[in-house]
Parts: C-alpha cells; sequence; structure tokens
C-alpha cells in the first residue's frame, strides 16, 4: 500500500532477483527499503507537435528493434551470514540495449549494482561478458560493454523524449521474468513524472505508460511510433507487484546525456545546490540546508521560497530541480528568493552532487 498520499505513490523497480547460485527460486527485487515513489507533477505548457511521419506496426518496431535488444544476467556475492558462510552468490536479470557499434549498451544502475560478473544473452542465443563502463545512481543508468563481433551489434536509434506527447503508441521489449524478446505495447500515459532514483534524487521529466512492463524489464527500451528509443524501462506502481498498467520510463534525452557522460569519463556529474524542498508546499519553499554547499555558504536557510534562477521563474520545487540540473557543476546562478516578506538575490557556484 502507498506510504504517502496525494503526491506520492509506490512502485518499485523492475530487476527479478534469482536466489541462490542453482537453486531455482526466484523473487522480484525492489528498493531496499522496498518502496520509492512517484510525484504528481503539472504540465503548464503545451506538448510539442507530434511527428508526421506515419506511424509503424507493433510488428514493424519489433522486427526494427529486436537484434539490438539483450537479456543480462548479474552474479553478485552473497552477503555474509552472522552464523558464517556467505560463501555463495545470486543472480538476477534484467534488460538492456546495444547503444552503438562499439559494444556499449545501455541498461539500469539497479540492475548491475554490485555485480562481480556480467552475462549478456543476445537475441541469437549468443552470449558475451561484460564489464561495466560506468554508472549514475541520480539517474539509475548504466553503461556496460560487450567484446562482441559488430556482425552481432545492432544498436538502436535514440529518438527525442521531448517530442513525445500524451497517447502516442509506445511499445517495450525486454525479459520479463526472464522471458526474452518478449514485447509489450501501450500509449504514453502521461508526462513529466518525477520519479525517485536508488539514491533519493529526483529522476525528472519521466514518462509514464500503460505499456505492460514487469520485474526483469529494467533496463529495456521503450520506443516510439517510428521504432526509436524514448526511454529506458525503470519502475513500475504496482500493490500486487506485477504489472497493473501504470510503467515509468527514464527519458531519452536524459540517457543520451548521461551515457556520453559515462562512455567518455566512467562517471556522470550533476550540479548540486544544496537543499531539499518541502514537499508539502507548492512553491519552491527550502526545508533544509545542508551544510558545506553552495546554499549553504550563500545564506539560504529553511523557509526561504526560490522565485527564480537566472531570471526564470520557479513555481515549484519541481521548476528548481531543473532549472539545477540544466546546469553544470561550477556554473555560477542568479538566484531570487523571498525569505519572509521581503525579497533578495544571491549569486552562487555550483557544486557537483555527491553520490
Amino acid at each position: 500500500m502507498p506510504r504517502r498520499l496525494h503526491k506520492t505513490q509506490v512502485v518499485s523497480l523492475l530487476a527479478v532477483a534469482c536466489l541462490g547460485a542453482g537453486g531455482g527460486a526466484v523473487a522480484y527485487a525492489t528498493l531496499s527499503d522496498g518502496n520509492t515513489v512517484v510525484k504528481q507533477v503539472t504540465v503548464r505548457q503545451s506538448e510539442p507537435i507530434a511527428s508526421s511521419s506515419a506511424p509503424l506496426s507493433v510488428n514493424q518496431i519489433y522486427r526494427r528493434a529486436y537484434r539490438g535488444v539483450v537479456e543480462i544476467t548479474v552474479t553478485t556475492p552473497a552477503a555474509a551470514s552472522p552464523f558464517g558462510g556467505g560463501s555463495g552468490s545470486s543472480k538476477a536479470q534484467g534488460s538492456g540495449w546495444v547503444y552503438d557499434s562499439s559494444g556499449h549498451i545501455v541498461t539500469n544502475d539497479h540492475v548491475v549494482d554490485g555485480a562481480s560478473s556480467i552475462s549478456v544473452l543476445f537475441w541469437n542465443g549468443k552470449t558475451y561478458s561484460a564489464t561495466v563502463v560506468g554508472t549514475d545512481k541520480s539517474t539509475d543508468l548504466a553503461v556496460i560493454k560487450v567484446n562482441a563481433p559488430s556482425a552481432e551489434l545492432h544498436p538502436l536509434s535514440v529518438g527525442d523524449s521531448a517530442a513525445l506527447q500524451v497517447g502516442d503508441g509506445v511499445v517495450a521489449i525486454g525479459s520479463p521474468f526472464g522471458l526474452e524478446e518478449t514485447v509489450t505495447s501501450g500509449i504514453v500515459s502521461a508526462l513529466h513524472r518525477a520519479i525517485e532514483a536508488p539514491n533519493n534524487f529526483t529522476i525528472n521529466d519521466s514518462i509514464q505508460t500503460d505499456a505492460a512492463i514487469n520485474h526483469g524489464n529494467s533496463g529495456g527500451p521503450l520506443l516510439n511510433s517510428q521504432g526509436k528509443v524514448v526511454g529506458v524501462n525503470a519502475q513500475i506502481r504496482s500493490d500486487s507487484g506485477g504489472n497493473e498498467g501504470v510503467g515509468f520510463a527514464i527519458p531519452s534525452n536524459t540517457v543520451r546525456l548521461i551515457a556520453t557522460q559515462l562512455i567518455s569519463t566512467g562517471k556522470a556529474v550533476h550540479a548540486y545546490l544544496g537543499v531539499s524542498i518541502d514537499s508539502t508546499a507548492s512553491t519552491a519553499k527550502i526545508a533544509e540546508v545542508k551544510p558545506a554547499t553552495p546554499a549553504a555558504q550563500a545564506g539560504l536557510k529553511a523557509g526561504d521560497v526560490v522565485t527564480a534562477v537566472d531570471g526564470a521563474s520557479i513555481a515549484s520545487g519541481d521548476d528548481l530541480t531543473r532549472a539545477i540540473d540544466s546546469h553544470k557543476p561550477g556554473d555560477t546562478i542568479s538566484l531570487k528568493y523571498r525569505r519572509g516578506g521581503s525579497e533578495h538575490s544571491v549569486d552562487l557556484k555550483l557544486a557537483t552532487r555527491p553520490s
């Protein structure tokens, strides 16, 4: 059941955990506390007009994309038992997709987290070992790499998630419950959802869909009607633990940005202000200022309401998050805020978000 009402709903991550090195028992992995949250976000502006290109059928999309979708099996060391032992291992399954002809594969961070070994199964039954190139818990994204022949690599085209409209058709391909090359279809149910990453930061502009996605779909692609990747399937809203028609995908524009950084440097960096926002407020009201952060050094205090960044109006906490995310660490921003009945402004230099 949901832990909070109104703005939050319980959702779970979608990797499948196979307990024991060879026992065959299957459980379904969630966050460490069993829950995360998704926030309702008000859309204040109309969406862009969708492409006028004729949509492909589900079969056409599948035939264009299926060779670029993979099943990922991760082996992790078993947790040590307080009664001794703990020398075994456990396995988990998820999905991924080929990002480029160099063998880079995109998936979720929570799919490969803690992996001691990674195996990638391709559409033709061939399996290759993979190594982690980089992960980013703040967006729940990861890039791994296989040394597979170029003939085995079929990179998927990445589309523009900002061009999506509510009601657009979408297709998910992945390995729910270990059933590789499974295709499901639906529509974009909502846009601009804010979901919570494994490290409790917010993933903005996530895509909500009613396409059936289940445990094991984590890391697989969500494709638009032209067969291009517009999201990475990551979470579902579920009271039962299975698909209930409310899934969430990380938008492709975020994926492209993060994957480029991970491939280039092995890590992704995010700008950091150092505040938490009052979730009960309709404004960007600061609930806490973290010590030794740009916000603290600039003199911001709990109770202040941020009203603008670089001249752009800030109406909510999500607006503030987007404004900070649009910058890089080291950027200087001009921030306006209200304290009591007075308006203030300050220039500050953004730091790098801690992991």
